[in-house]
């Protein structure tokens, strides 16, 4: 955690997309006095503590976000609207009659919330209560009787076209077909365990991996599906047992956390024990998978690998895949799907060495268990590294940055900037062609660090824009007249480059210094800072912390030429067809995002290094693309993805299942087959980064490293646009 400083160094140091890893500063003593409690005063006790809570928050919501909201009937909506679908995702608890009595509460939130009451959320909270031990009186009974998997019928999986039930019978009947189909998608995995039955571990041979031994009687049809129904079950009184265990702290800090995201996505308030998860995963060690995850529509979603962990080592788990059970070895897994996020994390996280074995869906439908290994991130590989690629008697370079990285601490730590700064010496004493910096899945970080950056390939000038909503907007500029690298660059993006990396894309091309390539980047123009409501309050509170805390918007900022990458993002100069198409979200598709606007253009000089028509590059790139086996690849995954996401009504005959799900394994085997065929980049290491032979362990991070690199369509294509300026 960082020391106090300046509210001007702290606004400039903590921008960071919601899921990756990011640095948190905290607020001057003379801000938080702003949020004292006085009106508690009043009591002669302690205040009760959901008030205390409520109120703070709301004090730092009004005083300190960047739009504060009016709170007024609108708003009152915007809550109840959300509330009710983060509490059933899917509908499938409330019935249509409950949800009509409800609403007698939709502009009466506001009213609530400044009179210090709370009937909505008890009203709420009693009646989901109720409803869940009825609904798992109907599950434990439907879950009783065999299933009859030759019926022709379907089940909707689309939460946006669920329907509340409008009476216990149609409820009854919804519940019915979602357990028969989970049901169904257990039957399938177990057939196929039968067919591919062999005694042998389920993990790498190389490691201390619990062995998956099996009969060696074959099950019948009949045993397999009760089996499977007798899973499902255990799946459901496992997650309803969590949920019911859920107390008046854990309601509060949903509903808590439901007001905050009414004002913008990436405001919100963080529970003691949420905070001590946030806290956890914002620190440089982490001992488990390595995937970095968000709840999706009651899903969990996988959003990145980091570089270097048990995941990127292990190489099945990919962005995109959906995590429905969770195995500590060959213990019987545990479904995730509805499971509180935190708790659903807690299970996949472990200590190193020990065993997860994670059931996913990829994003074709597919469904494959993977085992996991879990161990300490390698620190190293999340850093800055560069290779050279050669091509047509041409060597260029290549810098992949993960993050926007500093030393937040003060004890010495890597800088970004200092880094990239470094790898461009190597890569000049290398004599390259052009330079390609690679920022697809970078998440943002550090904005010093990308003023800074910026600063290595033009000249002194502002790059970036900050603006609170009381003032002018504040140019933030690099001061450094050295150009680290003036030769031919392109800058590599995708829809998780976020935050700091689309800040350093928009300068690069608003300074007409580089080539933009790939996909729309994600669209967070804001600004996010984390304080402890505990230093919030008077110490007559003192006795109901810890309170929690509070993440909100407090800032946004601007490109140069005065446009907001808030909600738009950054526009590639060339775009390039990409796996992530089927189902990457941005700031768009969150909820309630603010909007994009634009201020002044700041005062700056362009470069102008680029060739005088980017739409030439952007022709000659086109009929690359339109005949390169790798990129027909990507777009026919993408293609399939995509009408895979269409079919939302799934089958739940068990033949017809079966069938689609060996087409998805055989299109993945077949794509996986193309494009091992396909010739491979000339990816090499830099001279510099030579190690002694005897050092296996960088000489697998180097590997680990250039080996995704030789089949990287995108990067191919980068080198050729670089080889076209020149």
């Amino acid at each position: 955690m960082l020391a106090k400083r300046s509210f001007l160094t702290f606004q400039l140091a903590f921008i960071r997309m919601p899921f990756p890893r990011f640095k948190l500063g905290v607020y001057s003593t003379s801000v938080l006095a702003l949020l004292g409690l006085a009106s508690y005063s009043v009591y002669q006790g302690t205040p009760p503590r959901d008030q205390v809570v409520l109120g703070v928050m709301l004090q730092g919501l009004t005083q300190l976000h960047y739009r504060p909201e009016k709170l007024d009937d609108q708003f009152s909506q915007r809550v109840f609207d959300l509330y009710l679908k983060r509490v059933d995702v899917n509908k499938q608890l409330l019935l249509a009659p409950e949800v009509a009595a409800l609403r007698q509460y939709q502009t009466k939130i506001d009213d609530e919330l400044r009179g210090s009451s709370h009937e909505f959320l008890d009203a709420t909270s009693q009646l989901l209560s109720k409803r869940m031990l009825e609904v798992q009186a109907i599950y434990r009974q439907i879950l009783a009787k065999p299933f009859d998997f030759t019926v022709q019928e379907n089940w909707e999986t689309d939460p946006a076209k669920a329907v509340y039930a409008a009476s216990a019978a149609a409820q009854r009947e919804q519940w019915r077909k979602m357990l028969k189909y989970q049901t169904l998608a257990r039957l399938s995995e177990m057939m196929d365990d039968e067919v591919n039955k062999k005694d042998k571990p389920l993990a790498a041979a190389k490691v201390s991996a619990s062995p998956g031994t099996i009969s060696s009687r074959p099950r019948t049809a009949v045993e397999m599906e009760a089996e499977a129904r007798k899973r499902v079950l255990k799946y459901y009184d496992d997650a309803f047992a969590d949920q019911l265990k859920n107390d008046s702290n854990d309601r509060l800090a949903d509903f808590a956390d439901v007001i905050a995201n009414s004002y913008d996505p990436h405001t919100n308030y963080f529970a003691p024990i949420a905070r001590d998860n946030f806290d956890i995963q914002m620190s440089g060690r982490l001992e488990g998978t390595g995937a970095q995850l968000i709840e999706d529509e009651g899903h969990l979603k996988v959003t990145d690998i980091v570089a270097g962990s048990a995941s990127s080592r292990q190489g099945e788990l990919k962005v995109g895949d959906i995590i429905l059970r969770v195995a500590q070895g060959a213990a019987e897994p545990v479904s995730v799907e509805g499971m509180r996020f935190d708790k659903a994390v807690k299970l996949i996280r472990g200590p190193k060495g020990t065993e997860v074995r994670l059931t996913v869906r990829k994003p074709d439908g597919a469904t494959l268990v993977i085992p996991i290994i879990r161990d300490v991130v390698v620190i190293e590989e999340t850093y800055a590294q560069s290779a050279l690629v050669k091509q047509s008697g041409r060597t260029y370079g290549y810098i992949h940055l993960p993050g926007f990285y500093a030393d937040f601490s003060g004890k010495g730590g890597r800088s970004s900037a200092v880094d990239v700064k470094n790898e461009l010496a190597k890569l000049s004493k290398e004599n390259v062609a052009g330079v390609v910096l690679d920022l697809r899945y970078n998440g943002g970080g550090s904005l010093r660090d990308a003023v800074d950056m910026g600063g290595l390939f033009v000249p002194t000038g502002p790059m970036v824009q900050v603006k609170t909503s009381r003032g002018p907007a504040e140019p933030v500029a690099d001061t450094d007249p050295q150009v680290q690298y003036a030769g031919p660059l392109v800058v590599l993006v995708n829809k998780y480059s976020a935050s700091a990396s689309e800040i350093l894309a928009a300068a690069m091309q608003d300074y007409r210094r580089a080539v933009v390539m790939g996909s729309t980047t994600y669209g967070k123009g804001t600004v996010q800072q984390v304080f402890d409501l505990d230093n919030a309050v008077s110490p007559q509170a003192n006795a109901l912390k810890p309170l929690g805390s509070l993440k909100l918007t407090i800032q946004k900022f601007y490109r140069v030429n005065g446009g907001s990458t808030q909600f738009k993002g950054v526009v590639p100069d060339i775009t390039l067809p990409d796996a992530l198409t089927a189902f990457a979200k941005g700031e768009q598709e969150s909820e309630y995002p603010l909007p994009w606007d634009e201020i002044m253009p700041a005062v700056y000089q362009p470069a102008n290094t680029l060739p005088a028509s980017i739409a030439k590059l952007r022709a000659a790139s086109a009929a690359r693309v339109a005949i390169s086996p790798s990129f027909r690849l990507i777009t026919d995954g993408a293609a399939r993805a995509t009408e895979r996401r269409k079919q939302t009504a799934l089958s739940l005959n068990l033949a017809a299942y079966r069938t689609l799900q060996q087409q998805a394994r055989t299109a993945n085997k077949q794509q996986t087959a193309a494009q091992n065929a396909i010739a491979v980049l000339d990816v090499t290491a830099l001279a510099a980064d030579a190690r002694p032979a005897a050092d296996s362990v960088a000489a697998k991070r180097a590997a680990r490293f250039l080996k995704p690199l030789r089949r990287d369509a995108a990067l191919a294509e980068a080198v050729a646009v670089i080889g076209d300026e020149l």
